[in-house]
């Protein structure tokens, strides 16, 4: 009898077990990746769990099912953990993003729709300029946002202003980002020996050699490395070993100009194996030597600085002399052209000095000398003023000037950006049906750009519309050590006349960076200036790391929901943002 009862029992406990619910579990396969220094890993799905181990950046396990923000891996001798999923990367995630980014690349071609397009090290004005595109010239765009293009051309990676490249419809297959109809780049073997690689490393496999003295095609850029081709050959040879030359039919900034010589001015000048303070330095000249100029590209000279060795030099730091030619004429006038409408034209050679006129676009003048970062130009009235260097652009052989970059105060800072609001959470709705996460991100997502270009270590919260809990937001702040946290939100009021920017911040620490960085932002949106204030908002009250709370603007002003709207301003916020955190660095 008890015998049957048990079979019984075990066929009921059998059946029922058929229906009951099942955890939702994931195919061994999928895996992570640890993607910070060092992750706890715990013994159940929260922070409260016991801890079981430490693992380290890289390591990889399978995932056994998730829960909410965590998931469980199986770690060895067949025993489990929990680990937080925003300190780790999925595998899956990881080839499908590989995967539409080399399919975009392959697809999307642009061309410049003005000639001296400046190409720049980041996505803003404020980024070093690191080449030029003419009308006409096809270049691979790798990446975009709302407001700037990453492409790579032939001297590399670089960003532009969308406005003035224009995306080419269709399929380009395995069309390489070499030199357009318009640019014909080549260079010359300077070495006895060159190895021509596989992939641009010291460990790719040699796939050819070439010997001095020939002449190669390049295609492309990458850190010390060019692309070239020779004969049915093509891969990766050392920049250094390369003197490049570059002809262009339609470049006026080039000129041969065999009658020039010029004098060193500067104690040690540096050669470089091309027209770029990014290439290679092959050699050095001395004050007082002079050199026979080959060629002008921009503001570089080609020289013979020894015998059978060719390379640039800054030509603002040779002084220039002209043998007598049948024409009579000397070098050319230095000149600037005004690059925006409305530029002061000042006094004195600082923005604190009168303005003695106002220039607009296109506008140009002589320039008789340079003070640190000014100009001064003749006027009209032959007067002279003072117009800086940074908003202007330069022909002849004066140096261009560029603002100071912020690369140098934010490189390798660790920041994270948090978009406020996200997925059920829309946050405020503007007057017009706007929604606030969806605006947080797009500034979150630009000023990402601008600080990677610059070097900064930067994360996200979140990188689409997905719901985050206050206190994630926070610890992902701690995890990654933040030197900077930034919540960015757009505000509302009832009264739908309220409009303008705020800044708060909860603890003292915080309050330099909230000042800093709302007296950059307000400075370059124009929008009325709330002040900076204490604010009792959990990501900033309950963060150990200097963390801010910015608020845009108004949405529920129909007239300044428009405007928040605009590229123009998510650029210009974006740039406030960028070009504050570079101050805050300089003075902290």
């Amino acid at each position: 009898m008890g015998k049957k009862f048990t079979l019984l029992l075990l066929s009921i406990i059998l059946i029922f077990g058929a229906f009951l619910p099942q955890k939702k579990s994931i195919a061994a396969t999928s895996s992570i990746t640890i993607s910070t220094d060092t992750i706890n890993v715990r013994g159940g799905p929260g922070l409260s769990y016991p801890l079981v181990k430490v693992a380290n950046r890289g390591e990889k396990y399978s995932i056994v099912n998730e829960q909410g923000e965590w998931i469980k891996i199986q770690l060895s001798s067949g025993k489990t953990g929990w680990v937080v999923n925003w300190l780790v990367t999925k595998e899956n995630e990881t080839k499908t993003a590989k995967a539409s980014t080399s399919a975009g690349a392959k697809s999307t071609i642009a061309t410049a729709n003005t000639d001296q397009l400046r190409v720049r090290s980041g996505p803003g004005t404020s980024f070093r300029i690191v080449g030029f595109l003419n009308k006409g010239q096809d270049v691979m765009v790798v990446e975009q946002n709302e407001n700037w293009y990453k492409i790579s051309s032939t001297f590399g990676d670089g960003w532009v202003a969308r406005d003035f490249l224009e995306l080419k419809t269709g399929k380009q297959k395995n069309k390489p980002t070499g030199p357009s109809t318009n640019t014909a780049s080549t260079g010359v073997v300077n070495g006895d020996t060159l190895n021509l690689r596989k992939e641009p490393s010291t460990t790719g496999a040699v796939i050819g050699k070439l010997t001095r003295g020939t002449t190669v095609t390049i295609y492309s850029k990458q850190n010390n490395w060019l692309e070239v081709g020779f004969s049915n050959l093509k891969g990766w040879v050392s920049a250094k070993f390369i003197d490049e030359s570059t002809s262009q039919s339609k470049d006026t900034s080039k000129k041969e100009s065999s009658d020039i010589k010029g004098m060193v001015t500067a104690s040690s000048l540096s050669v470089r194996s091309s027209s770029s303070l990014n290439s290679n330095i092959i050699g050095s000249v001395s004050k007082g030597q002079r050199f026979t100029i080959l060629e002008e590209y921009n503001s570089w000279a080609k020289i013979e600085f020894k015998t059978g060795s060719f390379g640039w030099v800054a030509s603002w730091y040779l002084d220039k002399s002209t043998a007598q030619t049948n024409t009579g004429q000397a070098v050319k006038k230095n000149t600037v052209t005004i690059l925006h409408n409305g530029t002061n034209i000042r006094k004195a050679p600082n923005v604190q000095s009168d303005v003695a006129q106002l220039a607009d676009e296109g506008d140009t003048f002589s320039v008789k000398s340079i003070a640190n970062d000014w100009y001064e130009i003749t006027l009209k009235n032959g007067k002279s003023g003072w117009v800086a260097g940074w908003i202007v652009s330069i022909n002849g052989a004066k140096q261009q000037i560029e603002k100071s970059g912020a690369e140098g105060y934010l490189k390798n800072k660790t920041i994270v950006l948090d978009p406020g609001h996200g997925g059920g959470d829309n946050g405020t709705t503007g007057a017009s049906g706007t929604l606030e996460k969806d605006l947080t991100l797009r500034t979150a997502l630009l000023l990402y750009d601008k600080l990677r270009a610059a070097g900064a270590n930067v994360y996200l919260t979140r990188n689409n519309d997905s719901y985050l809990s206050l206190p994630l937001r926070v610890n992902t702040a701690v995890a990654y050590r933040a030197d900077a946290f930034i919540s960015l939100h757009y505000d509302s009021n009832v009264d739908r006349s309220v409009r303008g920017m705020t800044g708060y911040y909860y603890h003292s620490f915080q309050q330099s960076l909230a000042e800093t960085l709302y007296a950059s932002m307000v400075g370059q949106t124009k929008l009325k200036n709330r002040g900076v204030r204490l604010g009792d908002f959990h990501v900033i009250r309950e963060n150990s790391q200097k963390a801010v709370l910015m608020e845009l603007g108004y949405l529920s002003n129909p007239e300044e929901e428009l405007t928040l709207n605009s590229g123009q301003f998510q650029e210009n916020a974006a740039s406030g943002l960028f070009d504050g955190l570079a101050r805050y660095f300089k003075k902290n």
